[in-house]
């Protein structure tokens, strides 16, 4: 069995971590979520990591929480309600995200809690949570505003619909936009940028940009979670759910 996520080291001070589920369009499973958790903290205790790749093998980034375990199992998994998400804001280093194709829902949310997004001209990003009939659980009412702005975070939210790379590039929540095939590299150009750098001032200035951002976010987030049964809006049958979840993954 293939490694469900792949570790290497691409340049000094670089740590590339690469989704490897590529038949589920890198879903996040248990075992996956285990070896990211697992991963983050070897890189935040190692002081040779200066920064972090995320990036997703095949045909997307990442299509969120792997639904057959988000729903399916008596121990159902909601990946939302883990450390990864503050895990990887909180990391000692910067995270960038390269992501192309799809970033749907716990995908788009992985994304944007990285510090900086590269993007293929072919990504596109998208929150099903109302089209579903599901209520956050990983921060994304909080989150998502703070990276997009109100306005926008509203209307992806309430609609479902698909932000574009370019869309997302003149929002200001991705920096930059390459053809496909030049996504590898520019994220790689951009963390040997970062990796040159005072290793306490890149730290304390993530910390300083992630406080600030950050304001009142507990309140929200408690909020969030009080409004949220496991996910799930009470009043959407199953079998409408599983069918939108057909149509969106299919």
């Amino acid at each position: 069995m293939s490694d469900v996520l792949l570790v290497d080291e691409p340049a000094d001070g670089v740590c590339r971590l690469t989704l490897n589920r590529p038949d589920q369009l890198n879903a996040i499973s248990r075992e996956l979520m285990t070896r990211l958790l697992s991963e983050l903290r070897r890189i935040d205790a190692d002081e040779s990591v200066r920064v972090v790749i995320l990036r997703g093998n095949g045909r997307a980034f990442c299509a969120g929480a792997d639904l057959s375990e988000h729903f399916g199992a008596e121990d159902a998994m909601d990946i939302g309600r883990t450390d990864l998400w503050s895990l990887i804001e909180n990391l000692r280093v910067p995270v960038i995200a390269a992501v192309h194709g799809w970033a749907i829902t716990g995908g788009f949310l992985l994304s944007y809690c990285c510090d900086l997004i590269v993007a293929s001209d072919d990504a596109r990003f998208r929150d099903t949570h109302a089209s579903l009939g599901l209520v956050p659980t990983g921060g994304e009412s909080q989150r998502m505003p703070r990276r997009v702005g109100g306005a926008l975070a509203r209307e992806l939210m309430l609609t479902s619909r698909p932000l574009t790379a370019q869309e997302a590039r003149e929002a200001g929540f991705v920096s930059r936009v390459v053809p496909r095939d030049e996504l590898d590299a520019t994220a790689l150009e951009l963390a040997g940028m970062i990796a040159a750098n005072s290793p306490r001032s890149v730290r304390e200035i993530k910390m300083l940009i992630n406080v600030g951002l950050t304001g009142g976010f507990g309140t929200g987030m408690a909020l969030e979670l009080r409004n949220n049964a496991f996910g799930t809006a009470n009043n959407v049958p199953n079998a409408d759910r599983d069918a939108r979840i057909a149509a969106i993954h299919g």
